[in-house]
């Protein structure tokens, strides 16, 4: 590579746009990207390095050509065996561990950003990644609210940044096949989609406050959230309190939703309906544990339903999607249902694979089409990477993660303000003639971890 620097090689799209194959980046020899020389590799840093942070470091090791400088978490008790692993896996060089991500934001050898915090700190690390120079692989949902969500797309445009979202099932071949299906009208008409949640996430009680564990930066964690004492349960259980999250309809759902949305080619509904609460048990989750939301569209109606105190519906499991099988779809706990004038597509996400129904035979079901799907981790990663190299835009680019999210976040409005109907304004994304729904718009920021208006 004599002759010009290491940024300047990513920057050069004839040798690093390796092509587009129905929307996902392909590698033209994978093999390549192993051993690649250290002034070839992108480097990234790890903000949140927990279950899904470990896992997605290991994924863009095992690439090749990526290399770690650092890793960014609140809580330093995870730095040795977290920075041992990583050293292992790019011959023995070991990432920098700092507590704060912002720390990073200077460095201008580092190319991206890879955040899997809890929710909350999603928008606010993406904002100022982007501001920094820096592209973003950020895990779903995009966003804690509607404006930061928009405002995650505002940055991304204005300083130039790849901004993935970790919403994998947009870079699937088998999905793909299936949008192709769709596309093409094979299913005919589409008047109603179904989107399913369901499974066993029981209630917790609430943990006395404590002090902060050595080693962990509490004040940080909390971040834009009002602030409050150290609580074992606010730690652990955040996806299931308002105050971090939006509940499992954001925690898990969040991939179906997107995929629905995505297959069906729509935007904004028109006005969403939801209504629900924890029905199943006392304690610490303010998020419901029941839920039905409904979006309308013109001549299309989308719903969605959850329940986490269901230990039978089954969510599609490692070796299924390693393998050509298909889930039992009447118990699969993430099936997309999408009813068209010519048949029933039914669809898993994750490497469920989907197959399409017509009318039975001989009172015998009859599946007129199909594809098995395997779990799209790789390719999603392949085409985080390679759109770094090219600029292109990624198959889960902000602006897509943020209209998914949107739908997440108008469900919740409608439900915490009594299950309201929110007429939607799809120039603005605001809710229209709805004082009380548009408090719930935007999150109050708690200083010094705010968004501002002009990002």
């Amino acid at each position: 590579m004599a002759g010009y620097s290491r940024r300047e090689f990513l920057d050069r799209t004839k040798r690093t746009s390796l092509g587009l194959a129905a929307g996902v980046t392909i590698l033209a020899n994978a093999e390549s990207a192993r051993g690649a020389p250290a002034a070839e590799k992108v480097v990234l840093a790890a903000v949140g390095v927990h279950g899904r942070g470990a896992h997605l470091a290991a994924g863009f090791l095992e690439r090749g050509d990526c290399e770690y400088a650092y890793i960014a978490d609140v809580d330093s008790r995870l730095f040795a065996s977290r920075a041992k692993s990583i050293a292992e896996r790019q011959g023995g060089r070991a990432p920098k561990c700092v507590q704060d991500f912002r720390d990073v934001l200077d460095d201008k050898s580092v190319d991206a950003m890879i955040v899997a915090t809890p929710d909350h700190w999603h928008a606010p690390a993406a904002v100022w990644s982007c501001q920094a120079g820096k592209d973003v692989y950020v895990e779903k949902p995009a966003s804690q609210s509607c404006w930061e969500g928009r405002k995650m797309v505002e940055a991304a445009r204005k300083h130039n940044r790849v901004v993935q979202v970790g919403t994998q099932n947009r870079s699937a071949p088998y999905n793909i096949e299936a949008k192709k299906f769709l596309d093409e009208g094979k299913l005919g008409t589409i008047h109603l989609c179904r989107i399913y949640n369901q499974k066993s996430w029981p209630n917790r009680p609430m943990a006395a406050d404590s002090p902060t564990p050595e080693g962990l930066n509490w004040d940080m964690w909390n971040g834009p959230a009002p602030e409050h004492p150290y609580n074992a349960t606010l730690h652990s259980y955040w996806n299931h309190l308002w105050r971090y999250s939006g509940g499992d309809i954001a925690n898990d759902a969040s991939h179906q939703i997107d995929l629905a949305r995505w297959l069906l080619g729509v935007k904004h509904p028109r006005a969403v309906y939801s209504t629900g609460g924890r029905y199943a048990g006392t304690g610490a989750a303010d998020t419901p544990d029941t839920q039905v939301a409904v979006y309308d569209f013109d001549k299309l109606m989308v719903t969605f339903e959850l329940t986490l105190y269901t230990p039978y519906m089954l969510k599609t499991d490692g070796f299924l999607r390693d393998n050509d099988m298909f889930p039992y779809w009447p118990q699969n706990a993430t099936r997309i249902e999408i009813y068209g004038t010519k048949g029933l597509m039914c669809v898993g996400r994750h490497g469920g694979g989907w197959q399409v129904y017509i009318r039975p035979k001989d009172r015998k079901p009859v599946v007129s089409a199909q594809a098995y799907g395997r779990f799209p981790d790789p390719p999603h990663k392949e085409n985080f990477i390679q759109c770094v190299r090219s600029r292109q835009q990624p198959n889960a680019d902000v602006e897509k993660g943020h209209l998914s999210a949107l739908w997440i976040h108008y469900a919740n409005i409608s439900l915490r303000t009594g299950g309201q109907k929110l007429d939607i304004d799809p120039a603005t994304e605001e809710i229209v003639n709805n004082a009380e729904a548009m408090k719930l718009f935007k999150r109050d920021y708690r200083k010094p971890w705010v968004i501002e208006d002009d990002v």
